[in-house]
Order: structure tokens, then sequence, then C-alpha cells
């Protein structure tokens, strides 16, 4: 049975064309500078999570990343997803229709890339349920690249509250396993012309 949180996204991802998504950037230009400054190798493993909606994973494939993984709630966007990178560039990819907060991973990887899921996780226990998925799936010494709203961002997005953050909170959230390496402000122009404050931010996983 589909649960709640996976038919909201299944409904945006079924109504809405990719492009018109408030989150939508042409360029992930943000997320591909702090992915750059880890200096992972080209075959480490990568995952972008809630990462259907995003080019990122074009953009990766082109910079001749070749363990790329995919996860999004939404088995919609996947779709998408698979049609419009198409062969030979999806088969750098695994695609995982998982809810992050119940992912079981069977690997780990050098690098987790999130872009706009942790805001949505508006309940405490759904936080601290990403948290333990992230020191699963990540390696010791992996680096967290993450992109939340910021202290003055949005209360709501796409009809769900959302959380904002500053760099000290979201270290708190992450607890002592994680080094905050870099951390700014930049604003998000949505495609109907509204700037969102997003804060970004480079963790290493210290054990």
């Amino acid at each position: 049975m589909t649960d709640p949180r996976q038919a909201h996204w299944e409904q945006v991802y079924g109504t809405k064309c990719i492009t018109d998504v408030s989150w939508y950037e042409a360029h992930p230009g943000k997320s591909l500078e702090l992915i750059r400054a880890t200096q992972i190798r080209p075959a480490d493993p990568l995952i972008d999570v809630g990462g259907g909606a995003s080019f990122l994973v074009d953009e990766l494939i082109k910079a001749g990343y070749l363990d790329l993984t995919v996860l999004d709630i939404s088995a919609e966007v996947l779709q998408k997803l698979r049609a419009r990178l198409g062969a030979p560039g999806g088969a750098a990819v695994a695609f995982l229709r998982q809810d992050v907060t119940a992912f079981q991973p069977d690997r780990r990887y050098a690098l987790w890339h999130d872009r706009a899921v942790f805001h949505f996780l508006v309940q405490r226990e759904d936080r601290e349920r990403y948290v333990d998925v992230l020191r699963r799936a990540l390696l010791p010494n992996g680096h967290l690249v993450i992109a939340t709203f910021g202290p003055s961002g949005p209360e709501r997005c796409s009809g769900l509250a959302t959380m904002r953050y500053d760099a000290n909170a979201l270290a708190t959230e992450l607890g002592d396993d994680f080094r905050l390496v870099d951390s700014s402000l930049a604003v998000h122009r949505t495609p109907a012309g509204v700037e969102q404050s997003f804060l970004y931010c480079r963790f290493v996983r210290l054990c």
C-alpha cells in the first residue's frame, strides 16, 4: 500500500513537469562545486538522495563519475529520469525507489548528496531515522553535501511544512559523527520567480 508521503510525491510528479516544480534549477552549480571540493575520485560511489527531479546526475555523468545512485520516494519521477538519461548514460546509474527514512543500504558510499529532502522531515523521529541511515550508508571519512532551507527560507513548500536551518543547527541534528567543513547561503529563484534562501553545507564523517 502506498503511504501518504509517497502518495504526495507521486501526485506532484504525476501532475507537474520537472521544470515546473519550485526546487528546479537548470544547472546545479552549487552542488557541483561542493562535490568537486571533496576531491572524491570518479570511480568512488556517490548517492543523490531525493535526486529524481534534479539535473545533477546528468552533470555528474558528463564529468566522468562512474558509480552513481539516485534514490527517490517517487517511482513516477524515477521513470522520468530513466527516460531522460536513456542509454548509455543511464548505464552508470542505479535507481532506488525508497523513502530515505526507511532505506536499508546494502553498500556504502563515498559521498551522500541531498538537496531539499532533509528540510521536509519536520518530525524528530524522521530526522533521527534519516541520520541513522546516513551513518550506515556513508563510509568513514566520507562526505556529505546537503542543502536545506536557510534561516529565512519558506516555512512551507509543495503543500508541506518545512524546517529551516543555519549551519550550527544542522550540525547539531547530524551529531558528533560529522564535522562541518563548509557552509554558505544561496538564493534560489523558483520557476515562478520566487526567491528562496538555501543553506549549503559540506560535512566529513569522522568515524
